[in-house]
């Protein structure tokens, strides 16, 4: 009898070493000339610029989550990374991961990129999370069902600034808006949310950094801030290599927001509530920089695709998507506030650190500000105000 028996767990411990350990396999996605992550563009440091790659932010994640996906049966968690050399290889490079198992999907890509991979998924058995481009078209016109989005879009990043000046009363504002078109996409998201909130300009001056002669004074910041009175300085500069002169060169010594002085963004290695400190030491001790909006962005994404796993193990893809974009699951981002996927653009709610050179001023959405779901849905596109015709 006692034969029989040690021969029968023999045999199914052999049996069950002889399956597949089940892993959780992360792809992210990423384009080798993307500008933002060349030596010369990091070495700036601009404020709410990537400041390195973030697939150290993606392992941390996965890490945090080893826990909650061992229960639902994964005896490991993989980081799958594929660079495409530029946006054509883009669609290759995602039909690379998903013939290996990938069914998750960072995006750490422009927003021709992202949008270029959302077309290539549609129909496929994928989730893509856009961890690193904030144009608003992408949670509009250019969405797509299975197109999540992590890294908050300009729309929120202006909501929670003009927030900002209506609460302190700030009502006279100098706008300084660039001439690229990604300097036009600030602009119009600031000029929208100006509008939502009911304030004016005071004015709107155009800048721009020139070699020719001729148009020197219009990088000039004294000339451009020597208005009538005003209360804050508002510089919509994309680049940000004109924005980082303009605090205290202003005429008049006022408050300067936007992509210089005052910055609206996911994160801050300054925040110091809500377990904040642990999540930047961490990455500090990892990677020997701090942590960014766009490292944030991307430790969120890799957290809520291993927490819907680890939380629906026997849900499909389809399902998952379902799930994640509706009420059913929401996230612990380390910003005081449960975060969940809008279902109408995919967009991640979450409260935005209004942060300057060495602190964090205050947290969007502000006090007074009220909606009839939640108050995080005061920064960015509602529900009714969406282009957004695929969800």
């Amino acid at each position: 009898m006692r034969r029989r028996l040690l021969l029968q767990l023999a045999l199914a411990t052999g049996a069950a070493a002889a399956q597949p350990a089940r892993a959780f396999l992360l792809g992210l996605l990423t384009q080798g000339d993307d500008e933002r992550f060349s030596p010369q563009s990091l070495e700036h440091g601009y404020p709410e610029h990537p400041y390195g790659r973030s697939a150290p932010a993606a392992q941390i994640a996965l890490d945090d989550s080893a826990f909650a996906l061992q229960n639902a049966g994964y005896a490991s968690a993989k980081l799958v990374t594929v660079e495409a050399p530029d946006a054509a290889g883009l669609p290759a490079a995602l039909d690379q991961l998903l013939r290996q198992g990938v069914r998750h999907v960072l995006l750490e890509l422009p927003a021709a990129g992202v949008a270029a991979v959302a077309n290539a998924a549609r129909g496929k058995d994928v989730i893509l999370f856009n961890v690193a481009a904030p144009e608003d078209a992408l949670r509009g016109a250019q969405c797509a069902p299975n197109l999540l989005h992590t890294i908050p879009s300009h729309a929120m990043q202006a909501d929670a600034l003009v927030q900002l000046l209506a609460v302190r009363k700030w009502n006279r504002v100098l706008v300084l808006a660039g001439p690229t078109p990604d300097d036009r996409l600030l602009q119009a998201a600031f000029q929208r949310s100006l509008k939502r909130f009911g304030l004016k300009p005071l004015a709107e001056k155009p800048f721009k950094l020139s070699n020719d002669p001729r148009e020197r004074d219009l990088g000039n910041v004294r000339l451009l801030t020597a208005e009538r009175d005003y209360d804050a300085v508002v510089v919509l500069d994309a680049d940000g290599e004109f924005a980082r002169d303009v605090p205290y060169r202003t005429v008049l010594p006022r408050l300067v927001l936007g992509s210089s002085g005052l910055t609206a963004g996911a994160w801050s290695f300054y925040f110091e509530r809500q377990g904040a400190p642990q999540l930047n030491h961490r990455f500090e001790k990892k990677t020997n920089r701090v942590m960014g909006s766009y490292d944030w962005a991307t430790w969120m994404a890799a957290r809520a695709a291993a927490e819907a796993v680890g939380a629906n193990p026997k849900a499909t893809t389809a399902q998952l998507l379902q799930a994640l974009k509706s009420d059913a699951l929401s996230f612990d981002g380390y910003k005081g506030r449960p975060l969940s996927f809008r279902a109408w653009d995919g967009q991640l709610r979450q409260p935005l650190l209004l942060a300057h050179g060495n602190g964090v001023a205050d947290i969007a959405p502000l006090e007074g500000f009220l909606h009839q779901r939640t108050t995080l849905d005061t920064l960015g596109y509602d529900a009714p105000e969406t282009a957004c015709k695929a969800r």
